[in-house]
């Protein structure tokens, strides 16, 4: 049974990941997509697979799976031999992924949600973006990026010197604002290290094909 990938139709946020995941581990899926504005992802058929009526979430041949950092981890570890390992062995190594984990958990995530709220988040309703904010939730997430430099002046990835799926969690919003906000704090030449490992994550080929075609239909192994 082809794995089903439910995300709704606009390409991005934690289906995005996903997504990536599957094209670097080239896993086959199927792609079903959700309409939120009709709400099917509150209809007591959809709330039976995930109680919290959100997307994205897998079913793998009867196991179902949400959350998009989890799937991600399951689907590493689930396809190991496939493509690039994703997942740390050892555990030091481990002990130093879960804590890049945490890291973007905790930190980068928060900080880059509060700018996108304001540069994303607003425009998409139809509200004025209020500059303040905007630049004060800048500086926040430019404190963490700052922190940021320090660890990829050490180490080639997030977690380490191999990419794995800690590196694909910031690809789930950040990448949007550049493309929709303009807004290229990913890339400043105050910060070279996060620009080296930035540019290289989203010149990934399975990045740059899902950026251009979206989520796949389907695919055939």
């Amino acid at each position: 049974m082809v794995l089903k990938l439910y995300v709704s139709a606009n390409f991005g946020g934690g289906g995005a990941i996903v997504a990536m995941v599957l094209a670097e581990k080239d896993i086959s899926y199927e792609t079903i997509f959700v309409n939120l504005a009709k709400k099917e992802s509150k209809t007591p058929e959809f709330l039976a697979m995930h109680p919290f009526g959100q997307v994205p979430l897998i079913d793998d041949d009867g196991f179902i799976l949400y959350e998009s950092r989890a799937i991600c981890r399951y689907l590493a570890e689930k396809y190991a031999d496939k493509g690039p390992a994703l997942l740390p062995t050892g555990l030091k190594a481990m002990a130093i992924f879960e804590q890049a984990a945490s890291v973007e958990s905790a930190n980068f995530s928060p900080a880059l949600m509060k700018v996108a709220m304001e540069a994303l988040g607003k425009p998409r309703r139809g509200l004025p973006v209020d500059q303040a904010v905007l630049d004060e939730a800048l500086v926040g997430f430019s404190e963490k990026l700052d922190a940021y430099e320090v660890i990829l002046g050490k180490q080639k990835f997030a977690a380490g010197d191999e990419l794995s799926v800690v590196d694909i969690f910031h690809l789930m919003y950040a990448p949007a604002l550049a493309s929709r906000a303009g807004i290229d704090i990913m890339t400043k030449a105050e910060r070279p290290n996060v620009t080296r490992w930035w540019n290289e994550l989203i010149a990934r080929p399975a990045w740059v094909k899902l950026q251009a075609e979206g989520y796949k239909v389907a695919t055939e192994s």
